[in-house]
C-alpha cells in the first residue's frame, strides 16, 4: 500500500508604508486529516487591506480528505465534496479579490509613474536663459563702482591732504603767534626806551634852557661889568712916567670875553651837537621801531585772514568728509540689505530643492514599495495558481484511490500505525513561501 502525504505551506506578509497605512497582516489556516472542523488563526488585518482603503480580510477553511478501507466512505466521500466545493469557493474568491487588489495596485502604481513623470518633467531645468543682454548694464555698474571708488579714493586723499596743510598752517600760526608776543614784547620794551628817551630829551631840553638862561646871565653880568670898567676909564689922565708899558686891560678883557664867547660857542655847539644826534638816533629808533610795529601789524591781520580761510575750508572738508561718510554707509547698507536678501533668497531655494530631493526619495521609496507589494502579490498569487493546480491533482488521484480501494478511510490529526496524511496549510507570515513534499509509506 502507498499513501501519499503531501504538504503545502503558504505564508506571505505585506507591510505597509506610512504612506499607505502602516500594520501587517498574517493569517494562518491549518487543516488536519480528520472530518472535523479545521482551525483557523487570524492575525491583525491592519496591512495590505488597511493600505488598500482599509479594509480587511480574513479566511479560514478547512477540508478533510484520505484514503483507506472501511465502510463508511459513501458518507466521508460525500463531506468531503461538500468540504472541496465550500474551499474552492473560499480560494475562488480570494483569488478574484488579489487580482482585483493587482489590479488597484497597477493602476495605483501607473498613476505614481505619471505623477513622477509629469513632476520630472516640471522639475527638469528649462532652456538656459539668455543673460547678455545684462552684461552691459553689469560692467557699467562696474565701472561705475570702480570710479567712485577711485573717487573716494582721492577725496580721502585729498582730505589727509588737507588734515595735514591744516597741520602745518596750525605750527605756522602757533609759530607767528609766538613771534607775535615776542615782537609785542619788544614794542613795549621798545615803548620804555622811548620813554626814557622822552624824558631824556626833555632833561636836555630843560638843561639847555638853563644854559641859554645862565648864558643871558654871563653876558648880562659881562655887559654891566664892561659898562662899569668904561666908566670908570671915561676920563683920560696923560701921566708920563719913565717905566715899563702898563697892562692893557681892555685888551685883556676883551680876550676874556672872547674866550668866554668862545667856550659858551663851543658849550652851545657841543649841547646842539649832542642833542641833535641823540634826537636823531631816537628818531630813527621810533621809525625802525614803528615799521617794525606796522609789519607786525600787517603780518598778524595777514595770519589772521589766513586763518579764517583756513578754518573756513577745514569747515567745508570736514562737512565734505562727513557727507562722504554717510554716503558711503549708506551705499554699504544698501548692499547688505540686499546681500541678506540675495542670501534669503538663496535659502529659500536650498530649502525648496532639500524639500523637493525629500519629497523625491519618499515617492522613491512609496514606488519602491508598491513595486514589492506588487512583487509579493505577484509571487502569491502563482503560490495559490500552483496551489489549485496541485488540489486538482490531488483531486483526480484520490477519485482514483475511492475506485480502486473499497475499505473505508480513518482520518486523524495525528500519527496513527497505519499512516497519516496533512493537508494544506495556508500561512501569511513575513516572506511568502511554498512548499511540497511527498512521502512513502508502505
Amino acid at each position: 500500500m502507498t499513501t501519499t502525504i503531501r504538504q503545502f505551506t503558504s505564508s506571505s506578509s505585506i507591510k505597509g508604508s506610512s504612506g499607505l497605512g502602516g500594520g501587517s497582516s498574517r493569517t494562518s489556516c491549518r487543516l488536519s486529516g480528520s472530518l472535523g472542523p479545521g482551525s483557523c488563526r487570524l492575525g491583525s488585518a491592519g496591512g495590505l487591506g488597511s493600505a488598500l482603503g482599509g479594509s480587511s480580510y480574513s479566511s479560514c477553511y478547512s477540508f478533510g480528505s484520505g484514503s483507506g478501507y472501511g465502510g463508511s466512505f459513501g458518507a466521508v466521500d460525500g463531506l468531503l465534496a461538500g468540504g472541496e466545493k465550500a474551499t474552492m469557493q473560499n480560494l475562488n474568491d480570494r483569488l478574484a479579490s488579489y487580482l482585483d487588489k493587482v489590479r488597484a495596485l497597477e493602476e495605483a502604481n501607473t498613476e505614481l509613474e505619471v505623477k513622477i513623470r509629469d513632476w520630472y518633467q516640471k522639475q527638469a531645468p528649462g532652456p538656459a536663459r539668455d543673460y547678455s543682454h545684462y552684461y552691459q548694464t553689469i560692467e557699467d555698474l562696474k565701472n561705475k563702482i570702480l570710479t567712485a571708488t577711485v573717487d573716494n579714493a582721492n577725496i580721502l586723499l585729498q582730505i589727509d591732504n588737507a588734515r595735514l596743510a591744516a597741520d602745518d598752517f596750525r605750527t605756522k600760526f602757533e609759530t607767528e603767534q609766538a613771534l607775535r608776543v615776542s615782537v609785542e614784547a619788544d614794542t613795549n620794551g621798545l615803548r620804555r626806551v622811548l620813554d626814557e628817551l622822552t624824558l631824556a630829551r626833555a632833561d636836555l631840553e630843560m638843561q639847555i634852557e638853563n644854559l641859554k638862561e645862565e648864558l643871558a646871565y654871563l653876558r648880562k653880568n659881562h655887559e654891566e661889568e664892561m659898562n662899569a670898567l668904561r666908566g670908570q676909564v671915561g676920563g683920560e689922565i696923560n701921566v708920563e712916567m719913565d717905566a715899563a708899558p702898563g697892562v692893557d686891560l681892555s685888551r685883556i678883557l676883551s680876550e676874556m670875553r672872547d674866550q668866554y664867547e668862545k667856550m659858551a660857542e663851543k658849550n652851545r655847539k657841543d649841547a646842539e651837537d649832542w642833542f641833535f644826534s641823540k634826537t636823531e638816533e631816537l628818531n630813527r629808533e621810533v621809525a625802525t621801531n614803528s615799521e617794525l610795529v606796522q609789519s607786525g601789524k600787517s603780518e598778524i591781520s595777514e595770519l589772521r585772514r589766513t586763518m579764517q580761510a583756513l578754518e573756513i575750508e577745514l569747515q567745508s572738508q570736514l562737512s565734505m568728509k562727513a557727507s562722504l561718510e554717510s554716503s558711503l554707509e549708506e551705499t554699504k547698507g544698501r548692499y547688505c540689505m540686499q546681500l541678506a536678501q540675495i542670501q534669503d533668497l538663496i535659502g529659500s531655494v536650498e530649502e525648496q530643492l532639500a524639500q523637493l530631493r525629500c519629497e523625491m526619495e519618499q515617492q522613491n521609496q512609496e514606488y519602491k514599495i508598491l513595486l514589492d507589494v506588487k512583487t509579493r502579490l505577484e509571487q502569491e498569487i502563482a503560490t495559490y495558481r500552483r496551489l489549485l493546480e496541485g488540489e486538482d491533482a490531488h483531486l483526480s488521484s484520490q477519485q482514483a484511490s475511492s475506485q480502486s480501494f473499497s475499505s473505508h478511510k480513518v482520518f486523524s490529526s495525528s500519527s496513527s500505525p497505519s499512516g497519516h496524511q496533512t493537508w494544506p496549510i495556508l500561512k501569511e507570515q513575513g516572506s511568502s513561501s511554498f512548499s511540497q513534499g511527498q512521502n512513502s509509506k508502505h
